[in-house]
């Protein structure tokens, strides 16, 4: 026959069971956090006041109040007036809402706002300038950045050019109208 050489168990120490179920938790725990801090980060649109409406599409022009700041606030880009009379265009600046007219992320959180709104949009470095920013801009290599958005309106993309048109020759006529001196 054969033998069965027989192990001892010790009796486990008071408390040790509830030590290990500790460690097993922390060790979770710690796991899920390096999982959250490695996991990348995305766009985000916050709304600040909720606009009413339709959003814009790819092809349209929306204008848009807006002023654009990195991570640690340090502002770098603001909506100008448009140096025309007022009333022609909806107020703030118009922007083409096309792959390669402006900055990916911002084309994106664009479309997922309404009319009349107001939104913080964060956008992650990958998709604002990554490391290539502009040539002498104030925005560092692959910073993130945050913009307040204020949406006025938006039109079709012929509906601008028309109005645009219209503009121009108004401006030319009147050009050719002023005295000369």
């Amino acid at each position: 026959m054969t033998e069965i050489t027989r192990v001892p168990l010790q009796p486990i120490a008071k408390g040790s069971l509830t030590k290990l179920w500790l460690g097993v938790i922390v060790a979770v725990l710690i796991g899920a956090g390096l999982a959250w801090a490695a996991a990348p980060k995305g766009l985000s649109v916050v709304t600040i006041t909720e606009g009413t409406g339709a959003s814009p599409k790819i092809g349209d022009v929306v204008f848009v109040n807006y002023v654009g700041k990195l991570a640690d606030g340090t502002e770098f880009d603001r909506s100008q007036p448009l140096p025309i009379p007022p009333g022609l265009l909806p107020e703030g600046n118009p922007l083409l809402l096309e792959e390669g007219a402006i900055i990916d992320g911002f084309l994106t959180g664009i479309l997922e706002m309404q009319k009349g709104g107001k939104y913080t949009l964060t956008i992650p470095a990958d998709k604002a300038y990554g490391a290539s920013p502009p040539p002498g801009s104030p925005i560092p290599p692959n910073a993130d950045l945050v913009f307040e958005v204020e949406v006025v309106d938006f039109m079709s993309k012929a509906d601008f050019q028309a109005r645009a048109a219209a503009i121009q020759q108004m401006m030319q006529q009147q050009q050719g109208a002023a005295p000369t001196e």
